[in-house]
């Protein structure tokens, strides 16, 4: 898979919104702009559609050039990625970002598994900044933060009109400092949580076996869909091949997504071969059914999924494709409902633009952008339980969720 092209259905939280692709920008002109202290502004023309008039932007380049008080200081590489920022903006799209080099660097190392930070997705929903989902056995994880948590300030600074690209840049920071983020849990009064920051290692698989009855159960859950899932399920599932699990609990609760090839080559071990696993919808109604090419070695298992607000992305391509094709039932809560396919184009100089492509659909034709999958069974969590701590995610008469899976496959 190429690094210029790799496409994700990404989870919100490292969605950086910023944007305004340079390349807009970008020719092969033997125009130059002279500016102050000797730097030239390039390639004025290459890319310029022909049906916008730039006349504008160049016109108010011009004047700061000319006649701000300052314009001896001023950063022209830092305006024009501040224009990228607002033509990216300007579409409302939370998944549409363009990474400036710095920041496409530490978007690679997120997908790839590492990252410095607290351990938590975030992402706007409804214009606020919530948290998508907390990873496991980070510091956000242990101080109780929770997937629909709505971050109200960080560092006492409001997040009103904050981008989540910004809200990334104040809570991540030198491992061992702190980080103040006031949070509030549907509607309650808000609260400070201070948190020291780590350096974050995103799990990726958990692999664990239980008694339910005369039946012994495989609990796999799957954290991210990142650039070492692949393996990592591969090993698993030859494990629950060879041991005597007769059926499997596949919880993806709080798995924010990542990778979308991910997705689909894990519902080939569920799947036959050639069915469809998701439908890509583009801009013009043009429909592309991405189908499972996989051994289909875990099809012979009972499989019960868990989710929740927290599953999101990849998550909620895996359980369509996965309930759709085999019935299979979903237990726990509404998954988040983040439809959309992104690519990764590169970018000069080392930026990056993520970009919407297309929507996603469930095999049955079901679009879920903005919905979520609603669960067969629905459990909710108790709150109470959560912040007392009698609440353990995946931890057999601790989890109602996960019981009630066991409950189903008994």
């Amino acid at each position: 898979m190429e690094t210029s092209r790799q496409r994700f259905v990404l989870a919100i939280a490292i969605a950086l919104a910023i944007g305004f692709g340079v390349g807009v920008f970008v020719s092969r002109s033997s125009t130059f702009l002279s500016t102050p202290g000797n730097q030239i502004v390039t390639n004025q023309d290459l890319g310029k559609p022909q049906e916008v008039d730039f006349s504008i932007f160049w016109k108010t380049w011009s004047l700061l050039k000319e006649k701000h008080v300052d314009r001896e200081s001023l950063d022209y590489q830092k305006m024009i990625y501040g224009a990228i920022k607002g033509l990216v903006g300007s579409i409302n799209d939370p998944y549409t970002s363009f990474f400036e080099p710095a920041q496409s660097k530490k978007f690679q190392e997120e997908i790839s598994g590492t990252f410095g930070g607290v351990g938590i997705e975030i992402g706007k929903r409804n214009g606020t900044l919530t948290v998508i989902s907390p990873l496991k056995d980070t510091p956000a994880f242990r101080a109780g933060v929770k997937a629909g948590d709505r971050i109200l300030k960080i560092d006492e600074k409001t997040t009103v009109d904050m981008t989540t690209e910004e809200a990334v840049s104040l809570i991540r920071g030198k491992k061992g400092t702190k980080v103040i983020l006031n949070i509030t849990s549907d509607g309650t009064e808000s609260k400070d949580v201070t948190l020291v920051r780590e350096t974050i290692k995103v799990p990726t698989i958990e692999l664990a076996y239980m008694q339910s009855g005369n039946n012994k159960v495989a609990y796999l859950a799957i954290f991210s869909f990142n650039q070492i899932v692949d393996r990592e399920f591969e090993a698993a599932a030859e494990e629950i091949l060879e041991s005597e699990a007769d059926s499997i609990v596949l919880d993806l609760r709080n798995n924010p997504g990542g990778l979308l090839d991910s997705a689909q080559y894990i519902s080939g071990w569920f799947l036959d071969p050639n069915q469809v696993a998701v439908i890509e919808e583009f801009y013009d109604g043009r429909k592309t059914e991405l189908r499972t090419d996989g051994n289909a070695l875990l099809k012979r298992y009972p499989v019960i999924i868990l989710t929740n607000g927290g599953s999101a992305s990849a998550s909620e391509i895996l359980a369509g494709a996965l309930h759709d094709n085999r019935k299979i039932t979903i237990v726990g809560e509404k998954t988040f409902g983040k439809g959309s396919v992104q690519q990764i184009e590169e970018l000069d100089k080392g930026a990056s633009l993520k970009i919407t492509i297309a929507k996603w659909l469930t095999p049955a034709g079901v679009s879920i952008s903005d919905k979520g999958i609603e669960p067969n069974i629905k459990v909710e969590l108790d709150p109470k339980k959560i912040e007392d701590g009698t609440f353990e995610v995946g931890i057999q008469g601790k989890d109602p969720q996960l019981d009630k899976a066991l409950e189903l496959l008994r």
